[in-house]
Parts: C-alpha cells; structure tokens; sequence
C-alpha cells in the first residue's frame, strides 16, 4: 500500500480530499526500526506523528510495578498524533515489537500545511475531537461488575447442582451425616440375625466407591467452574486498577498545571508594577 493510501485509510485523514492527501504525504519521511528498539520514551519531547506501514508496535507507560502494556499496534496504525498538535513531552513508551517501517510527520510540517489547508486541519481537529470524547466516555464508564452475580445467572441446572453437591461434600454436617450412617449399618449388621450385609460388607463397599466415582467428576466439574470464576475477577481487577491508574495520572497532571499556574501567578504578583508588561513606572 503506498503512502497516499495508508493514509486515507486513517480515520484521522480520511476526511481529507485526494488533492490533500497527495500534498501530505510528500511530507512524510520514512523511518525503520529494529525489533526492541526505543521509538520514543515516555517524557521526551514530542513533535512526530508515526503510522505503521510494515511490523508492529507496543505502547506501554511507566508504573511502580514495571511497564503497564497499553497496546499492540499492527499495519494500518498510527501513534503520537497528540505531539502534532501540542508538541508537549511522550504520554507513554513506543517499542518496536518487530521489525518495523513507519512513515513519520514532523509537527513543523504538518503546521505547515495546516496554515496553507486551513479546511483540511479543521477536519483532522474535528476527528481528533471525536477520539479524545470516546477516550473520556471509556474513562467514566463503570468497568467495576459484580462478576461472580453475572456468572451465578449464566449457570445451568447441572451446574448448580455440582456447586451444591461440592459444597455439602466438602462440610462437616456431610461428615458427621456419613459417619453415622457407616455406624448405624456396620453395627445392625453385626448385632442382628437379619443382617443384610454381614461382614466384611461388601455391599457397603459397593456403595462407598459408587459414590466416591460419582462425586469426584462432580467436585472437579465445581473446581473447574471456580477457575472460571478466579479468571473473571482477575480481570475485572485489572480493569479497575487500569482505569483507577490512569485516573490518578490524570488528577497529578492537573494538580501539577494548578502548581505551575499558581507559582506564575505568584511571580507575577511580587513583580514590580513598572516590569510587568503594559506596567508604567
């Protein structure tokens, strides 16, 4: 697919025209990295748009425990579109996964050809919009469920049943209910003349292993279903600690900005009168 194409793929450009998209294009520069190679790291400054032409790419951001994996990228991709238009540091790492090609839009060039196609640039700002309201609805959407409540109203009747057959077998009333009924029949058995399972009981026997092989499928078909259980909640959990991780980023950011702000404002006010700008002496 060559450059023209790729990018009215886009849906960051395909509003843009044929016309648009020609002129664009020639300002793209092509750029190969090598697998496990840094594109850029989380807080450099930015300033390049990147599309994936061959390879793939992982985005992942920072955390205490390590890097937190954000996403895959493949062909037909793009990355760093936010540095074109604020050319503010990396909001995360880009590492090429394999062998990649990327065509890369320096910020200068794409400024450059918002000032001489001032309809196209809106259009891409429109789209660039739009991705930025889907990001702030995924983040104020509720990820937390109640997972095992959803799962319990999936299940079968043969399902519930080996739930409760598990959880009484593995009780002491069931014990204590089984130990009794072992009594009762080894001592009729023994102390009349009517014994209908005289000793070694043998037909006691054959009720002992005809239970344990009907309640041994039936406990793992229990176990099995709280395996599934254990995978539900454990990625719910990562749902929720991604969301409450990115949510914390979110309020330092803006805490920091309220710092800075208020640290320029702070300046400005122990400023003398005659050095402020438009101040008269």
């Amino acid at each position: 697919m060559d450059s023209i194409s790729l990018l009215g793929s886009l849906n960051l450009f395909e509003s843009l025209d044929a016309e648009d998209l020609d002129a664009l294009s020639a300002r793209l520069e092509t750029v190969r990295f090598e697998q496990g190679e840094v594109i850029f790291e989380h807080g450099e400054a930015g300033g390049r748009l990147f599309i994936i032409e061959q390879g793939s790419v992982e985005i992942s951001h920072p955390s205490t425990s390590g890097s937190l994996r954000l996403a895959d990228l493949v062909p037909g991709d793009y990355f760093g579109e936010l540095s074109l238009f604020d050319g503010e540091p990396r909001s995360a790492t880009a590492r090429a996964a394999t062998p990649c090609v990327l065509l890369a839009l320096d910020r200068d060039d794409f400024i450059e050809f918002a000032k001489k196609n001032p309809e196209s640039a809106l259009a891409i700002m429109a789209e660039l919009a739009r991705r930025i309201r889907q990001t702030n609805t995924a983040l104020s959407t509720q990820v937390s469920r109640n997972v095992l409540k959803e799962e319990a109203e999936k299940l079968s009747f043969g399902q519930r049943v080996a739930d409760r057959v598990a959880a009484f077998g593995g009780s002491w009333p069931f014990i204590g209910a089984f130990a009794m009924v072992m009594a009762i029949w080894m001592t009729y058995n023994v102390a009349t003349k009517a014994a209908f399972d005289p000793y070694p009981f043998i037909l006691l026997n054959l009720l002992l292993s005809t239970l344990a092989a009907l309640q041994a499928p039936v406990i793992m078909m229990s176990q099995n279903r709280q395996a599934a259980k254990d995978k539900l909640l454990a990625e719910n959990d990562y749902r929720v600690n991604l969301k409450a991780e990115l949510g914390i980023e979110s309020l330092l950011n803006v805490q920091a900005e309220i710092v800075m702000r208020l640290g320029a404002l702070e300046r400005l006010v122990k400023e003398p009168v005659s050095r402020r700008p438009g101040g008269s002496p």
